[in-house]
């Protein structure tokens, strides 16, 4: 099969998740919907069942969701719910909520009284103080919660070694991903912007090992291309989340690439692997210490601004000439860090510019004028 064809495929299932949802309820599977951030979907995996990626909608308007949010939630919490409200996701067996932000942690009591017992939802609360002994067991005891009611819901008591399996498949499927990103910047004139966060956005859709298979073909094919002598201009893009087609084609349409990203949607959730030995539990809740350079987790070295110096040292290995910053509107998160990634841009001498996003965007005029300009510039 040829690139286009394989990279054709991970577009469609992009692009059409309630088909994949359809389909794998006519094949028997029971599917969980998965929120951002950081929940164990190998837990989902080793239960028999399929973790199915809830981060927004591009092509749905909020309506029903308003009754129960305040207007200042971003709008991948609110399209969620909406999804949720409006029987797009009446196929689900299950919902687990994380609660890692100021938005998630009450949004996961909406979810709940909003559609009741229709779906059961699985509250999932990680520690920010997670790197001490009591952290890494508080957030076993989380996990243990999330297993439990997912051998509730598939009808079937997952074993430790069910889990050691799962963990293997999602550390190739990481490694797969982590391998096609870096492929994806030497031949940035095959894997365009568009096509590239399609393919990382069909694996939120799919079970891993189907996956990954897929991918580490699209990556064998990739590697027999010689390496692109790209002209244009190349960037690293920065963010939650940065999947709308019609924004990403602004960049095509003025010849940038994406060398690299540091977005919570795509790079930051692959970042690191758990181990494959021990006690499981006790590897999901390490592998969630061991993330790093998050703006949503807690940095007990904050004060060196060391995830800013990361986002830096990240445009230069890349060999990126600039960052792009996606910023959610209403992320606090993000809006409060802004000043001390925008010090570390300027002392590295990495020009960069912040566009304001949401999911409810339909018109990119402005972004097209900034995203030109930045161009031009560099």
């Amino acid at each position: 099969m040829s690139i286009e064809l394989m990279m054709k495929e991970f577009q469609d299932i992009a692009y059409n998740p309630n088909k994949q949802l359809a389909d794998f309820k006519a094949q028997g599977k029971k599917v969980i919907g998965v929120l951002p951030y950081y929940a164990p979907e190998e837990l989902v995996y080793a239960a028999g069942m399929v973790p199915m990626g809830m981060w927004g909608s591009n092509k749905k308007t909020i309506s029903r969701a308003k009754e129960y949010c305040a207007t200042f939630y971003c709008t991948i919490a609110q399209l969620a719910l909406e999804m949720l409200l409006d029987g797009t996701m009446d196929q689900l067996d299950g919902l687990i909520t994380p609660t890692i932000c100021d938005t998630l942690r009450p949004m996961s009591q909406n979810f709940r009284v909003s559609i009741g017992d229709k779906i059961p939802t699985i509250f999932l609360a990680h520690p920010q103080n997670r790197f001490a002994p009591w952290g890494l067991q508080f957030c076993i005891d989380q996990y243990t919660n999330v297993r439990k009611m997912l051998d509730k819901i598939s009808g079937r008591e997952m074993t430790d070694e069910d889990i050691r399996n799962a963990i293997k498949v999602y550390n190739a499927s990481r490694a797969a991903r982590r391998e096609f990103v870096k492929l994806a910047s030497e031949h940035c004139d095959v894997v365009t912007p568009t096509l590239r966060s399609a393919v990382l956005k069909a694996g939120w859709f799919m079970l891993k090992d189907e996956y990954t298979a897929k991918l580490v073909a699209l990556n064998e094919e990739l590697k027999k291309l010689p390496v692109c002598d790209w002209k244009g201009v190349k960037v690293v893009t920065s963010g939650i989340i940065c999947d709308n087609p019609k924004l990403l084609a602004i960049f095509e349409e003025n010849n940038i690439a994406i060398a690299a990203d540091d977005v919570a949607h795509e790079t930051r959730s692959f970042r690191v692997d758990a181990a494959e030995d021990g006690d499981p539990m006790m590897a999901l809740a390490k592998q969630f210490a061991n993330i790093d350079y998050d703006v949503l987790l807690y940095d007990p070295a904050s004060s060196s601004n060391r995830r800013g110096e990361f986002v830096a040292d990240l445009v230069k290995e890349s060999g990126a000439q600039g960052l792009i910053l996606f910023m959610q509107q209403f992320c606090d998160p993000e809006e409060m860090e802004y000043p001390y990634l925008k010090k570390a841009l300027d002392a590295a001498g990495i020009p960069h510019i912040k566009l304001g996003v949401d999911q409810q965007m339909r018109d990119f005029g402005q972004a097209s004028t900034a995203i030109q300009a930045f161009a031009d510039v560099l």
